[in-house]
C-alpha cells in the first residue's frame, strides 16, 4: 500500500514540474505576429495547428488499437506448431 502512495506522489510531481516548462514554450515571434495580426490570420493559424495535430493522433490511435488486437498472434502461432507448448 505504501508504494501505491508513493508511485502516486511521483507520478504527480513528475506531471507538475513538466507542465510549467511546457507553459512556458511560447515563442516570442509566433506570439507577436499572432499579436499584430487579423482575425482571419488567427484562424488560419488554429486551423493549421488543428491539420498538424488531428493526423498523427489518428495514426497513434490506430497504431495502437492494431497492437492490441495483434498482440497474442505470435505466441498463439508458435503454441500451435509446437503442440500447446
Amino acid at each position: 500500500m505504501k508504494r501505491n502512495w508513493l508511485f502516486r506522489i511521483s507520478l504527480l510531481a513528475l506531471f507538475l514540474a513538466a507542465s510549467v516548462p511546457a507553459v512556458s514554450q511560447n515563442c516570442a515571434l509566433c506570439y507577436t505576429q499572432a499579436a499584430q495580426s487579423t482575425a482571419r490570420f488567427i484562424q488560419a493559424l488554429r486551423s493549421g495547428i488543428l491539420i498538424l495535430i488531428i493526423p498523427p493522433m489518428f495514426m497513434s490511435v490506430g497504431f495502437t488499437v492494431m497492437a492490441y488486437r495483434k498482440r497474442n498472434r505470435y505466441h498463439v502461432e508458435r503454441a500451435e506448431r509446437n503442440g500447446g507448448w
